[in-house]
């Protein structure tokens, strides 16, 4: 039930507000209090906070009307440049087992994973600093990450053996581009000694990857585009800051409104 201010209950008790409209002036005061703090949000986004955080249950439609009336808009999206450096001469080729199949019965049954390039600046000079990160089929959830400022097999090969670390007893197929370092030689062996399949993408289809680059597309509208990071310190607080409120704080529509972590724990008290 939404708790009507006494002001607007007055206007209503007057004749000058309806009740219908009351609620909908309490409501539109939440979603702009949760759009300054997220104004990337959209009014679909909006909507799964107010029922996960506020428990407050009204349709889409409802909350598009106030967001257009209080003139709530959410960031533009931007396109996402990828950094995939495709093998000249591959080691290791896999066949593409996932086939788009984007679900997951449980968790650590099928993992994605890629290399996104990010940006921070020393006065008019850029440097580079790639994330490498792993993300669950099931859950959505980012199982393991890395920095660097190389696009390079160790970190690739790092954001891999923390995933590993952190689950020793998961066996997931384990999805990726054609980029060179998943194509090496050392990195298949890795897979084999942990008792996982590979998979890889076809040439030229990043929909076949389509989940880890849409999670790639999330972040940088969120936290990226837009902004200019003057020390790679700034940036790499704001890669780990995020990813922690990407797994704990993120509600997501298709998790049932949950957040990846919740969706987690929830599939292993199954």
């Amino acid at each position: 039930m939404l708790h009507v201010a006494r002001s607007a209950y007055h206007k209503w008790a007057s004749g000058k507000l309806s009740s219908r409209a009351a609620e909908n002036e309490q409501l539109a005061d939440k979603i702009e209090r949760i759009h300054t703090k997220s104004p990337d949000k959209g009014y679909r986004r909006l909507n799964d906070d107010l029922r996960h955080d506020y428990g407050i249950y009204v349709n889409d439609k409802r909350v598009l009307r106030i967001c257009r009336a209080r003139d709530i808009r959410s960031t533009v999206k931007c396109n996402n440049h990828g950094c995939t450096r495709r093998a000249r001469n591959p080691q290791y080729l896999a066949e593409n087992l996932l086939d788009r199949q984007f679900y997951a019965d449980k968790p650590n049954e099928k993992w994605l994973t890629d290399v996104t390039e990010l940006k921070w600046y020393e006065g008019v000079e850029a440097h580079r600093l790639y994330l490498s990160a792993i993300l669950d089929l099931c859950d959505r959830r980012i199982v393991a990450y890395a920095l660097s400022e190389h696009n390079d097999n160790p970190l690739v090969f790092k954001t891999f053996d923390r995933a590993v670390k952190a689950n020793p007893n998961a066996h997931p197929l384990f999805h990726s581009d054609r980029g060179y370092q998943y194509t090496s030689r050392a990195f298949h062996q890795k897979l084999v000694q942990a008792g996982m399949v590979q998979s890889m993408s076809r040439v030229a289809h990043c929909i076949d990857n389509g989940p880890m680059e849409g999670f790639w597309g999330i972040l940088k509208r969120e936290r990226y585009y837009g902004r200019r990071f003057s020390s790679k310190q700034e940036l790499v607080q704001m890669v780990v800051s995020y990813i922690r409120y990407y797994n704990t704080r993120r509600v997501q529509r298709n998790l049932g409104v949950l957040t990846p972590m919740e969706k987690y724990r929830l599939c292993l008290a199954a």
